[in-house]
């Protein structure tokens, strides 16, 4: 375990420069005291490895040095294959994963390469949504050049239901949830996170972003999806036929704290149900129509009936007139 730990630390420093020992005892999932004694086995094994101290500090490889990558084995062979380009949800990103695995194959042994063709033929991925929908990543590209180059980023952005606005921001680094893109920046109040389809306009400034030499990409969107999920936004309770309530469940948030999921005497789920808004309730309970009933806020249950009212008196359209 030891040596497969060594080799891991090893790569890990080769693809990604100088790293510190707490982002390698993350990545390695061991204490900081066994990374640090990892580095000084290396050393002492002949490996050019040396620390660098201060707060841009940390462990590096000496200039030029490189290890030979071992081959694949069949599992690693079989996960780089199944996490197919077209997954990146990006066209211009899957172009270049896919040219990039098509090098990698055409390098290995021709019984891989054989492999490799197998395993592709038996899994095809579609990044569409069954009712279109699909994000707008025409932005991502120049946001990907500013992260990448350490540059200032001006975007014009549209939060839902208010007016696009241009905001100045340091790109901090992408995230991919699914097929959909995050934007996790430092802006003039504090920490950000910017859903790259709503950015209508990108440009890269000429100022440089000085990147915060402690901050962790993986570590802020851990907290910020905790902090997410445990934050109520709009709450109503709902009464659902059984189905209904198992799609609800599928298609909502439900707090596991208030959630009732004993069956009523007349055969009806009380769910507590977390929505972005009186708006979005208002849409998901009207499309669910007479399988359920607004049990709380009464505020929601007037809305409900204000807009099921206004449905009705809509003047009727006389066909052909």
């Amino acid at each position: 375990m030891k040596a497969d730990r060594l080799l891991s630390a090893l790569l890990l420093l080769q693809a990604r420069g100088r790293l510190s020992t707490r982002v390698l005892s993350e990545q390695l999932e061991v204490s900081q005291r066994t990374a640090h004694r990892d580095m000084e086995s290396l050393a002492a094994a002949g490996v050019p490895v040396f620390a660098l101290r201060g707060a841009m500090g940390g462990w590096q490889l000496e200039d030029g040095w490189r290890l030979r990558v071992p081959g694949f084995d069949e599992d690693e062979l079989r996960a780089l294959v199944m996490s197919q380009p077209r997954m990146a949800g990006s066209a211009r990103l899957a172009v270049s994963a896919e040219r990039a695995l098509t090098k990698l194959t055409a390098a290995l042994p021709e019984a891989m390469r054989e492999r490799v063709a197998s395993i592709r033929k038996r899994l095809h991925v579609d990044p569409a949504t069954w009712y279109g929908g699909e994000e707008n990543l025409s932005a991502l590209p120049i946001v990907q050049d500013a992260v990448s180059s350490d540059r200032m980023l001006l975007i014009t952005y549209r939060p839902p239901d208010r007016e696009a606005a241009a905001r100045r921001v340091g790109p901090l680094g992408l995230v991919a949830k699914g097929t959909t893109w995050y934007l996790v920046a430092s802006a003039p109040n504090g920490l950000r996170t910017y859903r790259v389809s709503r950015i209508s306009e990108a440009h890269i400034l000429d100022e440089p972003f000085v990147r915060p030499a402690d901050f962790d990409l993986a570590t802020y969107w851990k907290a910020s999806t905790e902090r997410f999920q445990s934050g109520a936004h709009y709450v109503a309770v709902l009464k659902l036929t059984p189905a209904v309530a198992a799609r609800v469940r599928a298609w909502c948030r439900v707090l596991p704290d208030t959630a009732s999921d004993t069956l009523r005497v007349d055969g009806h789920v009380v769910l507590h149900v977390d929505f972005d808004d009186e708006k979005h309730a208002c849409f998901v309970v009207l499309g669910l129509g007479s399988r359920v009933e607004v049990v709380e806020p009464q505020k929601l249950r007037e809305l409900v009936h204000a807009e099921i009212a206004a449905m009705f008196r809509s003047p009727r359209v006389t066909p052909g007139r």
